[in-house]
C-alpha cells in the first residue's frame, strides 16, 4: 500500500464525501475515485458504501479496520521522519509515552521537568488507555515507553519498577451507607450496584481478591477512564471499584474513597521493547529514569 493512497483514504473517511475530500487534497475527483477503487481492488475488499445521490460515503467494517491501521501506520511514519530529521548534534525530538490513569505519573513528571529545563526542544506526548491499549501501541512502535500496572505481563519488556503503588478501593457518594466504614470488605460488595474497569486483567485481580466471586457482583456499568465512571457515581448509579488518588475526594467533593480490606495494590512499571533503538531524546529520558528511579 502506498502511503500517499492511505492519506487519500483517511481524508475521504474523514470528509465522508468524495468531492470535499478531493478539494481538501487538491486532486481531481476522478483521480481520487480511481485511487480508491484501485485500493479496494488491491486489498480484495469493499471499503466504502457509496450513496447513489449526494456522493456521501460510509465505511464498511473492513474500511473501519483499515482506517485504524492506516492511522497507526501514518503515525509511525511521521514519528520515524521526525527522529531521522532531528540533527544528531542537538538533543531534541518527541518522546511518546502511554499510560493508564495513575498518580505515579507525578514521578515521571519530576524527571520530565528536569529534562525540559536542560533540553527545551524535547517534547513529550502522552497517550491514555488501559494496559491492552498501551501494549498494542508499544508493540507497534507508536509509543516509546509504557507505564503499566501489575498484573499486566511485563516480562516481554525491559522495565523499571516504580516505588509508588496505587491502592484499590471503592469510590462512592459521601451519603452512601458504606462511607461510614474505614475499609471495604468483600461482603460489603454483595448486592450493591457496582461500576468496574472494562479491563480483563483488572477483573482477574478482583476475582482473586474476592476468591472467585467476581462474577457474582452486581455490575451495572464498566469504564475505561475513571472520570467518566465518577460522573455515574455522582448520579448514584453505583459505586466504582477503582484506584485511589485519581478522582478528587476533598472536602468540596460529593465523593469519598475507601480502600479494600485485605489491601489490594497495583504496582507500576515503566516498560519499553527489548532491543529497542531509541532516538537521542528517548535515550536522555531513559538514562534519567534509570539514574533517578531505579534505586528508589
Amino acid at each position: 500500500m502506498d502511503i500517499r493512497v492511505l492519506r487519500y483514504f483517511l481524508t475521504v473517511a474523514r470528509e465522508e464525501n468524495i468531492s470535499n475530500a478531493a478539494k481538501s487534497l487538491h486532486v481531481t475527483q476522478p483521480t481520487l475515485s480511481r485511487q480508491l477503487m484501485e485500493l479496494e481492488s488491491d486489498l480484495g475488499v469493499k471499503l466504502f458504501l457509496r450513496s447513489s445521490g449526494n456522493r456521501s460515503i460510509t465505511l464498511t467494517e473492513e474500511g473501519m479496520l483499515l482506517r485504524k491501521r492506516a492511522e497507526e501506520i501514518l503515525d509511525l511514519v511521521e514519528k520515524t521522519e521526525s527522529e531521522l530529521l532531528t540533527p544528531r548534534e542537538s538533543i531534541s525530538g518527541n518522546i511518546h509515552i502511554g499510560s493508564g490513569e495513575t498518580h505515579v505519573i507525578s514521578l515521571l513528571s519530576k524527571e520530565i521537568k528536569g529534562i525540559r529545563d536542560e533540553h527545551p526542544d524535547i517534547h513529550f506526548h502522552f497517550f491514555s488507555g488501559n494496559a491492552d491499549n498501551v501494549t498494542e501501541r508499544l508493540d507497534n512502535g507508536l509509543i516509546d515507553f509504557g507505564v503499566l500496572a501489575e498484573p499486566a505481563n511485563i516480562s516481554k519488556y525491559d522495565s523499571i519498577s516504580l516505588s509508588a503503588a496505587d491502592t484499590w478501593g471503592l469510590l462512592m457518594r459521601k451519603d452512601h451507607p458504606l462511607a461510614k466504614k474505614d475499609c471495604i470488605e468483600a461482603s460489603d460488595l454483595k448486592d450493591i450496584p457496582l461500576i468496574s474497569s472494562s479491563q480483563r486483567l483488572t477483573n482477574n485481580a478482583f476475582s482473586k481478591w474476592l476468591k472467585d466471586d467476581y462474577e457474582k457482583l452486581n455490575l451495572v456499568a464498566t469504564y475505561t477512564l475513571l472520570y467518566n465512571a465518577s460522573l455515574l457515581v455522582k448520579d448514584d448509579i453505583g459505586c466504582a471499584l477503582c484506584l485511589d488518588k485519581i478522582i478528587s475526594t476533598s472536602d468540596g467533593s460529593a465523593l469519598c474513597f475507601r480502600p479494600l480490606k485485605p489491601k489490594l495494590e497495583a504496582r507500576w512499571h515503566v516498560v519499553w521493547k527489548k532491543y529497542q533503538v531509541f532516538s537521542k531524546a528517548a535515550e536522555v529520558f531513559l538514562d534519567r529514569l534509570q539514574k533517578n528511579l531505579s534505586n528508589i
